[in-house]
Formats: C-alpha cells, sequence, structure tokens
C-alpha cells in the first residue's frame, strides 16, 4: 500500500516514527542513488559504502527537507556532496576499456541471446564504461539529465550550481563523452549516439 504513497506521505510518515515507510523511501531510490554513486566511486564496494552513508544522512536530515525542490533532488545533492567527500579521502583509479578482459567478455556471449540484446547490453556497457571514463562532474552532470531526467535548475540544486553553467558543463560534458567513445570505438560510435 505504501507503495503508492508520494515521497512526501513517506517523509511524514517516516518522520511520525514508521519505520517502514523510511525503508520503502530507500526501496524507491536506492537504483539510482547507487548509480550515481558508480559514477564517483568506480568499484561497486564503494559505491555501495556511498550509497549507505546517503541513506542514512537522508534520514539524519528528514526533518530540515524543506519541499521547496523534489524529494529527489534534495537527496541526489546529499549523493553529489557525500560522494564528493569520498573522493576527498580516497583517490580514485580510472580503468581502461582497453584490456583484453572487456573484449573476453563480449566474445564469451552466449549464442542463445537474440541478437538485439546483446547489442543493447554493448551499447549500454561502452556508454556506462565512457561515462565512467569521464571527470565526477561530467559523469553526474550526463547521468542526472539522460538517466535521473532531470531538469537543469533540478541539477543546479543538487550541485550548487547555476543551470545555465549546467547548460554549458552538459554541452562540454556530451562532446567529452562523445571523444571517449570515439577513441575507444573508432568508426563505430556513430551507431551509439
Amino acid at each position: 500500500m505504501q507503495s503508492k504513497l508520494s515521497d512526501i506521505e513517506l517523509i511524514e510518515q517516516t518522520l511520525a516514527g514508521d519505520q517502514s515507510a523510511y525503508a520503502d523511501l530507500i526501496k524507491r531510490h536506492q537504483r539510482f542513488v547507487f548509480t550515481l554513486a558508480q559514477r564517483f566511486a568506480k568499484t561497486r564496494e564503494d559505491a555501495e559504502e556511498i550509497a549507505q552513508d546517503c541513506f542514512i544522512k537522508a534520514y539524519r536530515s528528514l526533518a530540515s527537507f524543506q519541499r521547496q525542490a523534489k524529494f529527489t533532488t534534495w537527496l541526489y545533492s546529499i549523493v553529489y556532496t557525500t560522494a564528493m567527500t569520498a573522493l576527498r579521502k580516497k583517490r580514485v583509479d580510472t580503468d581502461s576499456i582497453d584490456d583484453e578482459n572487456t573484449f573476453i567478455q563480449i566474445e564469451n556471449q552466449t549464442s542463445g541471446y537474440d541478437v538485439n540484446n546483446v547489442e543493447n547490453k554493448s551499447r549500454s556497457y561502452y556508454l556506462n564504461q565512457a561515462i565512467a571514463q569521464l571527470l565526477p562532474d561530467d559523469a553526474t552532470i550526463i547521468t542526472l539529465f539522460y538517466n535521473g531526467e532531470q531538469s537543469l535548475e533540478e541539477i543546479g540544486q543538487t550541485m550548487g550550481m547555476d543551470p545555465n553553467t549546467v547548460k554549458v558543463k552538459l554541452f562540454r560534458a556530451r562532446q567529452r563523452l562523445k571523444e571517449k567513445l570515439e577513441r575507444n570505438l573508432k568508426g563505430e560510435v556513430k551507431e551509439l549516439i
């Protein structure tokens, strides 16, 4: 029943002492919070730690949520600041997708998959790998805009930037993403974009 409640209603129930309401909020947003955390962390373990820290911080600060912005914007700003703090504490290593394991994984795909499914997974894989090679701000802006479907204003609130700055950064991030894809995939990039 609670899954049909709005974020605001779940927040009100949580503040009234209903722990299961907060569990529902976590379930609703955990996938995207984890995706954003991965854009910064590069390892699954670090991303899980960042995501967990974000939900703990959000719970502790829930009473201060002003409702001027959407809950997701507020939550994603917590993800951003938590991830940036984690980055400052730990140097992030970048992985190259030019290693042999990447291509071995693709070659070992079972033939039972339908061609479109494999092609879509391949596209998604290469896009995610290219996004992972971007600077954290670029990866976050692209993720929030395309996966989170947030407006420039919402991204600006999340990242503490002016919407016009976000627009310029998004444009530049797209160009850098295209360069990464072109470098990694050579002539195939036109099919991906």
